[in-house]
């Protein structure tokens, strides 16, 4: 079988979002760890400088492009795994199974996914975009020039209606993840009836975590506990 026969098969398809998932589980790690960076009370010295790291770094610039390409293949994957889902429930159940068949998030991939896919792409706008092209001030550490990202976080997050949009993503990225993350185990063989058990427990508590991370930096700044 051909590489290109075992990606579009129903295998090929569950394998592409296991793993493109697990690499934005990866990705997540370090987001939060970096963003974290602005709870250090220090006017964002340790973030911008970290914030810097990332992107003056050539490797991790290249990454950055492998990340894309991972995040656009999860989305068209989602979306194609959750038309044939659909299309293979249309007569349904004679008794509505619930939460006996499968969780209400499980079952509702496409939906998180999409208010998530809204979210990326304002926080793109809000950070990545003026990070790349547009630019930001600049701040001067250490004698080095580099972006003011935390100045930037805190005027983008100065607005309520812009701290509420990211709080409930990060709601949705709660559920997203409760479920992604198991299941992108499962999908490698990682997850079988011996460990399956630890690995949800592990997947509710980096899900709790680092959505609920993720949501406090925006209400830390805020509330200008920061």
């Amino acid at each position: 079988m051909k590489w290109s026969e075992f990606l579009t098969s129903a295998v090929g398809k569950k394998l592409l979002m296991g793993l493109t998932g697990l690499s934005l589980i990866a990705f997540l790690v370090v987001h939060v760890g970096v963003n974290a960076c602005i709870w250090a009370n220090d006017g964002g010295v340790m973030f911008n400088k970290a914030a810097h790291y990332m992107g003056a770094t050539v490797v991790i610039r290249i990454m950055e492009v492998g990340l894309f390409v991972g995040i656009f293949l999860h989305i068209i994957q989602g979306y194609v795994l959750t038309a044939q889902n659909n299309a293979k429930r249309k007569q349904g159940y004679a008794v509505p199974m619930g939460n006996r068949g499968s969780k209400w998030y499980s079952r509702s991939m496409g939906l998180l996914g999409t208010i998530l896919l809204l979210f990326f792409i304002l926080h793109w706008w809000h950070f990545w975009i003026p990070s790349r092209f547009t630019g930001v001030v600049q701040t001067s550490i250490a004698g080095k020039e580099m972006h003011d990202m935390y100045t930037l976080m805190k005027l983008t997050f100065s607005e309520l209606w812009v701290v509420i949009v990211y709080v409930i993503a990060c709601i949705s990225l709660f559920w997203h993840l409760l479920h992604g993350f198991q299941s992108s185990f499962r999908t490698i063989g990682l997850a079988n009836s011996r460990h399956i058990d630890i690995v949800k427990s592990l997947g509710f508590g980096f899900s709790l975590l680092v959505s609920l991370a993720f949501a406090m930096m925006p209400v830390s700044m805020y509330l200008g506990w920061v």
